[in-house]
């Protein structure tokens, strides 16, 4: 296997070739390269006595943490799967990924959300049993059938957790091996765990890292969740690198500017809203911003920051990418003054643009976005039928429409599907619908996007209720969130007698027309700010 390369590879390299390096802070805690290798060895061998081995996974939940890269490589050392989940999402989205996964291990911070269901049983096929278990009691091996998962708290349950395991040697993983689980792609009404295997990982970090221009003293702040693919793509090529990464639990605009200061914060996971609520944040200029080397945005933030000249920057991060290539497929910044605002293919991937039938269709015209290459993912866990239709004539189909340009740079057009971009968040239409018909009330509905300044789109439901029945705009906004993160719940509600279809699905064009609809992805932002 002296081809192979996984991630835990990459931490074992650095633990000896940069003993002195920091590799992660978390708050109080600070570890080198040497120190998380150790540590990284002992979770994999307590992992392992509770009966994690190579397909497994691991799960968790919880916000930003140094435990999520410490899972992640000890998953890597393991040949397991490691699943950071949205702890933003309800009760009942939290409990499909469990029921979907099976993990054997579930590591959690407490909310309400995961107490709820750390205290009580997840029902999943196999029938297991997901209550809480003590770490100390953790020592039982599973049953046969490794029915009853491990529930370990974060903090100090996970610390001894830690300590408990010995340093020792693991048997070589193949790099091809799936390692990380991320959930998208709920066109169905219900999300898909996309597979990242080492290989994937280590070729996309690659590929960023030289359109970043990313040296050794690279320091990231995971200030974006985890469980996003935008924030994880980041995190790992700067281990890949060598660098920094440092860790804060979610995004607040003073801790952010702070740990910039404090730990020279080369980088970090910001966007449109999240950089103004920074230049707020430092006003009065208390912090020095000076080492973000950071994409030019306004004249405020480019006089707090270095703004940066790597080509990733110089692009304003411009491309096309999805969860299921871990992260880019084509960058702006490898075709300065392209046609195509897309950009070009990374270097470790090829494009092309497809008919239904898997021809290539000429250039300049409109087909589906498909590619192949080093960093595409490895399907979606546990569902072949989706697996087999995504990867026709021997393609990833990325459910994107596109165009070739005549400099060959690609165009990215809009979604194949009907997707709703809302902030920096992706809601299914299918999904939210899904929710609505369960209300007694309802008949039908469908889901729709309406422009909005602040945050792209807004989702907007038009429901038909059933005869005789009645219902607010506020009962199924309730209704909506008692099931649904946050972002994903309706903010405006309009009634209809009927919902128009084209076939079975919903007529979306004409939803858009009658209901304001618009600003979906591609398409110029317009509209009024949230209120």
């Amino acid at each position: 296997m002296i081809h192979d390369l996984t991630l835990s590879d990459v931490l074992a390299e650095h633990a000896r070739s940069r003993p002195l390096k920091t590799a992660a802070v978390d708050g109080g805690t600070r570890l080198t390269y040497p120190r998380l290798d150790e540590r990284v060895s002992r979770l994999s061998d307590a992992l392992a006595a509770r009966g994690v081995a190579a397909g497994e996974r691991v799960v968790w939940l919880g916000q930003n943490s140094h435990a999520v890269l410490e899972l992640l490589l000890a998953c890597s050392r393991l040949g397991a799967i490691c699943c950071p989940a949205n702890w933003r999402q309800s009760a009942d989205e939290l409990r499909f990924v469990l029921t979907d996964l099976a993990p054997r291990v579930v590591v959690w911070e407490h909310s309400e959300t995961a107490a709820a269901l750390a205290g009580g049983p997840v029902t999943v096929p196999g029938g297991w049993d997901a209550g809480p278990r003590a770490v100390g009691a953790a020592a039982r091996e599973p049953d046969a059938e490794g029915a009853t998962p491990l529930w370990v708290r974060a903090g100090e349950e996970y610390e001894e957790l830690v300590a408990g395991g010995a340093v020792r040697e693991f048997p070589q993983v193949a790099d091809t091996e799936p390692v990380l689980a991320l959930y998208t792609a709920a066109f169905g009404g219900r999300p898909c765990a996309a597979l990242l295997s080492n290989a994937a990982l280590v070729a996309h970090s690659g590929a960023l890292l030289a359109v970043r221009r990313m040296e050794p003293d690279f320091t990231f702040l995971s200030s974006g969740p985890l469980f996003h693919v935008g924030t994880m793509m980041f995190c790992l090529a700067t281990l890949q690198i060598g660098g920094t990464n440092v860790f804060t639990p979610a995004f607040d605009p003073q801790e952010v500017c702070r740990l910039i200061e404090a730990e020279k914060v080369t980088q970090a996971f910001l966007f449109g809203q999240m950089i103004d609520a920074l230049v707020a944040a430092n006003a009065d200029r208390r912090y020095d911003l000076s080492s973000l080397r950071f994409v030019s945005h306004s004249p405020a933030w480019d006089e707090m920051i270095t703004v940066d000249d790597s080509p990733w920057c110089r692009s304003s991060m411009g491309g096309y990418g999805q969860t299921e290539v871990a992260g880019m497929l084509t960058f702006l910044g490898l075709a300065p003054g392209a046609a195509g605002p897309a950009g070009r293919p990374s270097p470790f991937t090829q494009v092309r643009i497809l008919d239904p039938d898997g021809a290539e269709v000429p250039q300049g015209e409109v087909g589906e976005i498909c590619a192949r290459g080093k960093s595409l993912f490895s399907g979606y866990f546990a569902r072949p039928d989706l697996n087999a239709s995504k990867s026709l004539y021997g393609w990833h189909h990325t459910g994107d429409l596109g165009r070739r340009e005549p400099d060959g740079t690609i165009t990215f057009v809009g979604p194949r599907l009907r997707l709703i971009k809302s902030g920096n968040e992706n809601v299914y239409p299918a999904e939210v619908e899904r929710v609505l018909k369960t209300h007694p009330a309802v008949a039908d509905a469908a889901v729709i996007g309406v422009p909005d300044r602040r945050w792209r789109q807004a989702v907007k439901a038009i429901v038909a209720l059933r005869p005789g029945a009645t219902a607010t705009s506020a009962d199924l906004t309730a209704h909506a969130g008692a099931h649904l993160a946050g972002y994903k719940r309706p903010r405006h509600v309009e009634f209809a007698d009927a919902i128009p279809r084209k076939g079975p699905a919903p007529d979306y064009d004409a939803l858009d027309a009658a209901h304001g609809g618009g600003g979906y992805p591609g398409a110029p932002v317009t509209g009024s700010p949230a209120d």
